[in-house]
């Protein structure tokens, strides 16, 4: 198996890469920016790229979503709560005084409950909402591990003063889907360094 995660764009939103080194195919999620080194990377590997997977609409995190697909022909998923972020990106883009990035519908839709993923690393879609109104975590029980996208940070939570979010919901999913998950998980949030779920069930403030 080959996991990566690393920053792109000025937001610095982690992308990950998982590959099975058996079969060459691979998944990533939010390829935010940078696609050309996304792109770069996965032919280094060798890896023929089969899904896109989406945390959640915002530009920094579905940017290159659709560059990466013209390059590559994987199919996009995203939670169909967050179509209405994709028809606000021209907003989103100026928030960050960027050009706005061309994207499109999804391909296939995460919805709760919904196995994607690899044959050998499956994860479980869990709906997360209150950051955005479609939010999602991938959970890879088998590694141990949860991509919380902007969900959950080491220390903090997702910010919900954009539209769509919601204070009390997001601690709400926090609560239900995620610190339900064994203490050992690693949690791979959207920006910034991972943590575990006990560290967090223990020491976030937000959740005290």
């Amino acid at each position: 198996m080959i996991l990566e995660t690393f920053p792109v764009g000025p937001l610095q939103c982690n992308c990950t890469i998982l590959g099975d080194e058996e079969t060459r195919e691979a998944i990533v999620i939010d390829p935010g920016d940078e696609v050309s080194r996304i792109h770069r990377r996965l032919s280094a590997l060798n890896f023929i790229l089969k899904q896109i997977l989406i945390t959640h609409a915002h530009i920094d995190h579905i940017g290159g979503a659709l560059k990466l697909k013209s390059l590559t022909g994987a199919p996009i998923f995203l939670n169909e709560d967050d179509l209405p972020q994709l028809k606000i990106m021209a907003e989103q883009a100026a928030w960050l005084g960027v050009a706005t990035p061309e994207t499109a519908p999804p391909d296939e839709a995460l919805t709760d409950g919904r196995n994607v993923g690899l044959a050998n690393y499956p994860a479980q879609v869990l709906h997360t909402p209150g950051h955005t109104r479609g939010s999602i975590c991938l959970h890879f029980a088998p590694l141990k591990m949860v991509l919380a996208g902007d969900t959950l940070f080491a220390g903090s939570i997702g910010r919900t003063d954009l539209p769509g979010g919601n204070y009390d919901q997001i601690l709400d999913s926090i609560r239900a889907r995620l610190l339900t998950l064994p203490d050992e998980t690693k949690v791979v949030p959207g920006h910034g360094p991972t943590t575990m779920i006990g560290t967090e069930r223990k020491t976030n403030p937000f959740l005290k």
